[in-house]
């Protein structure tokens, strides 16, 4: 499972000699960086290189578009009050039961699952992306590796790289001693207090601007403090990479004292989100008792009755997971989340036909759901609707074309139908948004090889392959 990224990539790319040389090739340009700077072009590099490994290559990584969706949505509010509203910022989850969030260079911010589950209210989760944000809008990450060298900067990356090997292939030597060095100096760095000091404050004006609770910012780190003696290693991961002291909590505190009251209600997103997670967690009957449990306690929370509907569904109990959806369906009506797991439990059920009019119905509530948007398409897919699976993802990809899932999707949708030139023609599409162009070339190969495609298709399918061989060569001669 991931543990305190930053720390560990900043620590490692001091402490080690030079980068491993196996892993050299998968490292990103930077271009022109300067010695005494790192710059925004090099920070943003750096970090896609790194999410792309956490994303097709992270166990860890949660692959849950309702969960990344709502996340995103809430730290893109966040950002966009932010002390520079024009930075990209892109948020992901990581499937660990600590508490840790982390922020990568480039704006991506990562977040454990177990840091939205401890967090008592909405505001007390946002103060955390707020508190992250403020590291990249304030350029922490730079200022910590900016006199470093170019290739030092490049050293975060492949000691990043060989870590995640390491986790998912115990035969990676390099990698293992690494890790093995990473552990050992975990601590040497990490920010600084006048580091946290900013952030604090940044965050907590934007936690203001954003129109939630400021309270959520000293009252959770208090907690987090509070409680540092029920965790192993004495504190939370968070903890450890963002170092905590009674002047900081003082320091918010007092400054909260001086900003306006707001009592802010949390929203059905973030209620409904650490439900699903809860409902995923560990085995399907653990999940089912433990909800169970909550909801005898807590018998009006409509968000724990979904999340025990889910439970069930994971279970195999699917007559259950009905039965306690429909009144849930009929009292929450238009809630994305609710009419998902119906789906779901629709194709559990061998019933693709009534996934569809489930999710058909639920687009057009929520025409900007991106996650609905999946679910329809797979639910077409497997519904023998394939055609017009293929003609929406189209034209969302028109908009969106850097959107991986719906890449993967048309896919899956010409593989349905039959069109081989057409499948391996998007699937490359896959390939290449996850940075691995060989991967991408050879499946335009396949594509131009299959005997389905019309002049037309396999004209673009030469004039991609070219591209991207070009971009290979232009890669191989920079490196």
């Amino acid at each position: 499972m991931m543990r305190r990224p930053l720390a560990l990539l900043l620590s490692l790319a001091l402490a080690l000699p030079a980068p491993a040389p196996v892993l050299a090739a998968d490292l990103p340009d930077l271009g022109d960086v300067a010695a005494s700077e790192l710059s925004p072009a090099a920070e943003r590099k750096i970090g896609e290189q790194i999410i792309r490994e956490i994303r097709w290559r992270d166990a860890a990584y949660l692959d849950d578009a309702e969960v990344e969706e709502y996340v995103n949505r809430l730290g893109q509010r966040l950002a966009a009050v932010s002390n520079n509203p024009g930075l990209d910022f892109d948020f992901f989850v990581v499937r660990d039961a600590t508490l840790n969030a982390f922020a990568l260079p480039g704006g991506f911010i990562g977040v454990h699952t177990g840091l939205i589950l401890a967090a008592e209210g909405e505001s007390e989760f946002a103060s955390v992306l707020g508190h992250e944000i403020a590291h990249v809008t304030q350029r922490h990450i730079a200022q910590i590796v900016g006199k470093q060298s170019q290739s030092a900067m490049l050293m975060i990356a492949s000691m990043l790289v060989a870590v995640l090997a390491a986790r998912s292939n115990s035969d990676v030597s390099t990698a293992a001693i690494a890790a093995g060095q990473a552990g050992a100096i975990q601590s040497q760095l990490g920010y600084t207090r006048a580091f946290e000091r900013e952030a604090d404050r940044a965050g907590l004006e934007t936690l203001d601007k954003a129109g939630l609770d400021v309270r959520g910012m000293p009252g959770f780190f208090e907690r987090l403090q509070r409680n540092t003696r029920v965790y192993e290693n004495s504190a939370p991961a968070y903890l450890r990479t963002h170092p905590l002291t009674t002047e900081r909590i003082a320091d918010m505190e007092n400054r909260v004292a001086a900003m306006r009251y707001r009592q802010v209600p949390d929203s059905a997103d973030f209620r409904f989100a650490r439900a699903k997670l809860r409902a995923n967690a560990g085995q399907p009957a653990e999940a089912v008792q433990e909800l169970e449990d909550r909801l005898a306690r807590e018998p009006k929370d409509e968000a724990l009755a979904y999340g025990l509907a889910r439970a069930l569904m994971r279970a195999g109990r699917l007559d259950e997971a009905e039965a306690r959806l429909q009144p849930l369906r009929a009292k929450a009506a238009g809630l994305a989340w609710v009419e998902g797991l119906a789906a779901e439990i629709r194709l559990a059920r061998n019933d693709a036909g009534g996934a569809i009019r489930i999710l058909e119905a639920a687009q057009k509530q929520f025409p900007s759901s991106r996650s609905v948007s999946y679910a329809l398409a797979d639910a077409r897919i497997l519904g023998g609707r394939a055609d017009v699976a293929a003609t929406e993802l189209r034209r969302r990809i028109d908009n969106r074309s850097g959107d991986p899932r719906l890449w993967q999707l048309l896919s899956r949708a010409y593989a349905a139908l039959g069109q081989r030139t057409e499948q391996h023609r998007t699937q490359a599409e896959v390939y290449y948004l996850r940075g691995s162009l060989p991967a991408a070339i050879e499946q335009l190969e396949i594509a131009r090889r299959a005997s389905d495609g019309d002049f037309y298709t396999l004209s673009a399918v030469d004039a991609r392959l070219r591209e991207l061989k070009q971009r290979l060569l232009e890669e191989k001669r920079e490196r």
